[in-house]
């Protein structure tokens, strides 16, 4: 069984430019854990429920650590990512550049093992450039229980 026996075709997209606050409310409406960004009909990344929450989880400030005689910072770069993100209004503020994108023919025991190996739970099926479909972790558990695999 391969990825297009169990992908969701008709995938929801958003644009870069559309706001956090209409984000949530589609995510909630059509049920769904996230969604590609596409941009003049290209994937330019992807956004997860993960990144609205990362939005509004408290930021850890950096740490300091004096060695012999300088000053070393640790975790600057990553409180910028997250002031970034806290002070974000749009897609394209949160968005995933990096995307994890498979073939129709990625066998399903290759994508189950991306999920517990990697901990990768969306995935973008595409073809000669071209967004076909979606899995997500919860497609798999749902082939699971109709006896598609395993």
């Amino acid at each position: 069984m391969n990825a297009s026996d169990i992908m969701m075709k008709n995938v929801i997209t958003v644009s870069p430019d559309l706001e956090i606050h209409k984000l949530a409310e589609l995510f909630v409406e059509k049920n769904i854990s996230g969604a590609p960004v596409i941009l003049s009909g290209k994937v330019v990344g992807l956004v997860l429920e993960d990144d609205l929450i990362v939005r509004d989880r408290k930021v850890h400030l950096p740490t300091f650590v004096f060695l012999l005689s300088g000053l070393v910072t640790l975790g600057e770069k990553k409180l910028e990512q997250d002031l970034k993100k806290i002070a974000a209004s749009t897609v394209k503020d949160i968005m995933r550049k990096k995307i994890s994108q498979i073939s129709p023919n990625t066998d399903i025991e290759s994508i189950a093992a991306l999920v517990v190996d990697k901990g990768i739970n969306y995935f973008l099926v595409m073809e000669n450039d071209s967004l076909i479909g979606v899995i997500t972790k919860k497609d798999l558990v749902k082939a699971i229980s109709e006896n598609k695999i395993f």
